[in-house]
């Protein structure tokens, strides 16, 4: 099996997690690559029954994808919810990796109804800092630090 094979490229480094898709063969390449001792992520997955599959074959993580999901008239967030609450009842070891995440919101949501992670990129990991009152607030205390140092 391809992915298994190209799997063992990396099978004495740290810290590194092999992706494969949620169709047929990636489930499979997932089952042998965990009793393998290796880190597995299946990715791609828009339902709750894919994520049970992945579960079921052992994955260390599932990659509900938010944004496609919305994309396409249903909820990324709700579906992150089900999988979450799923994946809970039956704890399962599986963590719930909430990718193709579009907005400052998403992730915050995420976390709410139970990721476990998230992926997003780099725009939107630098806007979580900002929030207008946090701008004020660093604006008066700059304003009080100033008239202390007239005095």
């Amino acid at each position: 099996m391809e992915m298994v094979e190209q799997a063992q490229a990396f099978k004495d480094m740290k810290n590194v997690t092999i992706k494969v898709p949620l169709t047929v063969e990636g489930l499979k390449a997932c089952k042998l690559l965990t009793s393998d001792l290796f880190t597995v992520n299946v990715t791609l997955c828009f339902s709750v029954a894919q994520a049970v599959l992945a579960s079921k074959a052992g994955a260390t993580y599932i990659s509900p994808f938010v944004g496609r999901v919305d994309d396409n008239s249903f909820e990324g967030i709700g579906l992150v919810k089900d999988i979450a609450n799923l994946y809970k009842e039956h704890m399962s070891r599986t963590q719930v990796l909430a990718a193709s995440l579009r907005n400052v919101k998403d992730v915050a949501q995420c976390y709410s109804v139970g990721a476990d992670v998230v992926t997003m990129p780099p725009s939107i990991f630098d806007k979580m800092y900002n929030h207008i009152l946090t701008d004020k607030g660093l604006q008066l205390f700059q304003d009080d630090w100033n008239s202390i140092k007239k005095d």
